[in-house]
């Protein structure tokens, strides 16, 4: 659209600002974590912090304080930009995606995201304090994660909003 053109060729504002040419690729490139060896992940502590966050959800509430002290996920690689710790995505692969925001300050902006369409999947290693969670609770809060809390951009837990309908997703093997 417009504003993409604009923000893409660069241009002197109104108020005399020169605004460089926005590079939408290295935005896409920016927004997606890499592995040294090039492929995907989700931040690990994606997945631990929906299942904290999870806990409210259960009955009786399972105490959030006790999951953060023994829930954790094992990582399968580092990015290397921000030394994110990854679990890695084992089927599918983004797409650009761009959309319209709100800035803090109200004004109007694009937000390029990599987005993952459905059917992708990771492998999603967790290690917990066996005297305070069985292996049913941690699948419990991990499915309550995929069908209610969400991971990533979007998701329907968001602290920002209230989601986007995306970062869904069902526990396929529970081992």
């Amino acid at each position: 659209g417009k504003m993409h053109d604009t923000q893409e060729a660069g241009t002197q504002a109104k108020k005399g600002v020169k605004r460089s040419p926005r590079d939408f690729q290295a935005d896409y490139e920016g927004a997606q974590h890499r592995d040294a060896a090039g492929w995907w992940g989700i931040p690990s502590a994606a997945f631990r912090n929906a299942m904290i966050d999870a806990c409210r959800l259960t009955t009786p509430p399972f105490k959030m304080t006790l999951a953060k002290l023994t829930i954790f996920t094992e990582a399968d690689g580092i990015d290397p930009n921000s030394a994110t710790p990854l679990t890695k995505i084992t089927k599918g692969e983004p797409r650009y995606f761009e959309i319209p925001a709100r800035n803090d300050n109200g004004s109007c902006d694009l937000r390029v995201r990599a987005l993952w369409d459905a059917g992708w999947e990771a492998k999603v290693r967790m290690r917990w304090d066996a005297d305070q969670f069985t292996a049913e609770d941690v699948a419990n809060l991990l499915t309550r994660v995929g069908l209610q809390v969400g991971v990533g951009e979007g998701r329907p837990f968001s602290r920002n909003s209230a989601g986007m309908g995306w970062g869904h997703f069902e526990i396929v093997n529970p081992d």
